[in-house]
């Protein structure tokens, strides 16, 4: 044990380095607000869903929007705001230029804590965009380079465990983007790579992207992201997504690859804020490992004052017809199949703030035509109270895998659905936050063998915030799919004290299967963290765990280092510690690192893990502004 966190030695060495500024807001780092804003975003999404919005909130807090020349676009790609309070804010900034990022808490609808966190994404401009020289990309961009090294179960000498990544990032303001990727994951000799540039807002050219990128428009029926607001604890963002092309820095193959553009035209009066906007892409990847996907789409997005309607059509061309592996399995059977696919669609969005309507109807070709309808409103009666509905549905032969509407399922297919939700702040310190989903499916779903089949998930979170030093906050939440109900509780408490701050959580969970007998699962953890006064943080969990099977898992978002997500699954039983360090040697240059162990006492999957009963990870990034 002594030898494998024998790097604690280091820090006292560190403790003696070079004194610097520090990153904080309002006394809290920015960095911390950043995992705090995701974990609330991506709340029970897995990781495939956190690298994304991880990824999309890094690269806008290292590009700070100009709150005094800032837009709604801007705004909504900040997924934590409602529609009201991005109404609220461009408002006030309108009539009052802002000269300090403290007055963010004076905004109306803008609690403190919500502030605060708004101001980890924006910095105080003069308020007009100057025109960029070609001169000034050059001489004020930003390089970023990446080098990070992970041992991943260092226990097990017989696989290879070293996981290797380099970055480099390039940005200009949010004019130009630049950069490249490369990885080789564990147990292979194969080395990833990836790179993208894109170019903002020259002329009337808004956007132009090539090599790895996303799209999105409308609510994500014919083309979405892969990351789109599901079910969490900001229960008000459903339906929420900023639309457009932009970059994709991530390598796990879910994006586009090609070439995009989207050309914005004003019309009609300026105080009419009338557009039209086109927008063109083509992509190649693969489909599988012998089938090639060429994908041709295009937008066209009319906006007039509060209003937005937008048709989007793609055609998908296979170089061979599509097969699936399990060909003959049950549920897959309306899956689309062939070697030509076209999806098309109509989008609308009406929205003054305190009531936004929207929806959008979306038709693919199949065995024959499916259609899909995702229509809802957000009504904002008054600042503090928020409610939505949102209405699904999914025919049994709409299958578009560029699609990722809301779902209960990882497919936007055979699903029928209404999602209810409620924020209430109008208590002070207090807020309440609610929803309720039921769903339907017709047919045989993945891991549901009959048909017809329903469920619903329904939550109800308290938290209570008396300054923003305390925090404070229960769930429930209570769901049944595929004739299995799951019953979890969770508390937690935060406290804040100068360069202190204490995390304690604990959840639990019951479940009622198909079989007679109730199981169990439950975990508590603490978080200890501490700022130093030289710019080092030192992270520091212990967590005690038992769960009684894969059905009682549970979930716990984990402080990783930079660019680096971890929602690991907890089962089995036994404990868990990781110790995380980020310390900013220099002014341009940073070292992450981090060091965790699982201790096993029971588990089913010790067997698999050829019955180690430890698991230990390192992980250690470097990284480079220049």
């Amino acid at each position: 044990m002594s030898k494998k966190y024998g790097i604690l030695i280091l820090f006292i060495v560190i403790f003696l380095s070079v004194r610097a500024q520090r990153d904080t807001i309002f006394g809290f780092a920015r960095e911390d607000i950043i995992h705090d804003v995701c974990e609330m975003l991506t709340e029970d999404e897995g990781e495939e869903s956190f690298e994304s919005v991880y990824e999309d909130m890094m690269t806008l807090a290292s590009q700070p929007i100009d709150i005094n020349a800032t837009n709604e676009d801007e705004l909504e790609q900040l997924r934590f705001l409602s529609a009201q309070q991005i109404k609220n804010i461009l408002l006030y900034v309108h009539n009052h230029p802002l000269y300090s990022l403290q007055e963010l808490k004076i905004i109306p609808g803008l609690q403190e804590w919500e502030a605060r966190n708004l101001a980890a994404f924006v910095t105080i401009g003069e308020g007009e965009k100057r025109k960029t020289l070609i001169s000034d990309v050059f001489k004020y961009g930003q390089h970023e380079i990446i080098a990070r090294t992970d041992v991943r179960k260092a226990e097990d000498f017989t696989h290879d465990p070293m996981y290797v990544q380099g970055r480099y990032r390039f940005h200009y303001s949010d004019k130009v983007q630049f950069g490249y990727s490369m990885r080789r994951q564990p147990n292979s000799k194969h080395v990833s790579h990836g790179g993208y540039i894109q170019i903002n807002n020259v002329s009337v050219v808004k956007t132009i992207v090539a090599g790895n990128y996303q799209g999105q428009f409308g609510q994500g029926l014919v083309l979405s992201s892969p990351f789109t607001m599901g079910k969490s604890n900001y229960v008000l963002s459903v339906g929420m997504a900023s639309e457009g092309l932009r970059k994709y820095s991530s390598l796990d193959g879910k994006g586009l690859h090609g070439l995009g553009t989207t050309l914005c035209f004003p019309v009609g009066k300026k105080q009419d804020f009338s557009s039209i906007t086109v927008s063109a892409f083509y992509s190649l990847t693969k489909a599988n490992d012998s089938t090639y996907r060429h994908i041709v789409g295009a937008n066209l997005t009319y906006q007039y004052r509060k209003w937005k309607v937008g048709i989007t059509a793609v055609e998908n061309i296979y170089s061979d017809s599509l097969r699936y592996y399990y060909e003959n399995a049950r549920y897959n059977q309306n899956y689309f199949r062939g070697d030509n696919q076209a999806v098309a669609g109509i989008n609308f969005r009406y929205n003054s703030g305190r009531v936004d309507i929207f929806g959008e109807a979306a038709v693919a070709q199949n065995k024959c035509w499916g259609g899909a309808v995702q229509v809802g409103t957000r009504i904002t009666p008054i600042d503090d109270l928020g409610l939505i509905v949102l209405y699904r549905y999914y025919s049994p032969t709409f299958d578009n895998t560029l699609g990722h509407g809301f779902s209960e399922t990882s497919r936007i297919n055979d699903e029928n659905g209404i999602y209810v939700g409620l924020d209430i702040q109008l208590v002070k310190k207090w807020r309440f936050s609610m929803y309720g989903d039921a769903f339907y499916f017709s047919g045989i779903k993945y891991g549901i063998p009959y048909k017809p089949s329903w469920g619903y998930d329904a939550m109800f979170l308290s938290e209570y915030r008396p300054t923003t030093n305390y925090y404070l906050a229960l769930r429930a939440r209570a769901r049944e799919k595929a004739k299995q109900g799951t019953y979890s509780l969770r508390g937690r408490f935060d406290w804040n004290n100068n360069n202190w701050h204490f995390r304690t959580q604990a959840e639990t969970n019951i479940v009622d299967g198909n079989s007679s007998r109730l199981t169990y699962g439950w975990c508590i953890f603490q978080d200890v963290e501490y700022r130093f006064r030289i710019p080092l943080t030192l992270q520091l969990r212990g967590m005690w765990f038992d769960t009684q099977n894969w059905n009682n898992r549970i979930y716990v978002y984990e402080n990783d280092v930079l660019y680096a997500y971890s929602i690991p699954a907890i089962y089995g039983q036994g404990g868990r510690i990781y110790l995380n360090m980020r310390w900013k040697i220099i002014e341009k240059l940073s070292l992450y690192l981090r060091v965790s162990e699982t201790i096993y006492t029971r588990s089913w999957m010790n067997k698999q893990n050829k019955n180690k009963p430890t698991i230990t990870d390192i992980h250690l990034l470097l990284r480079a502004n220049i």
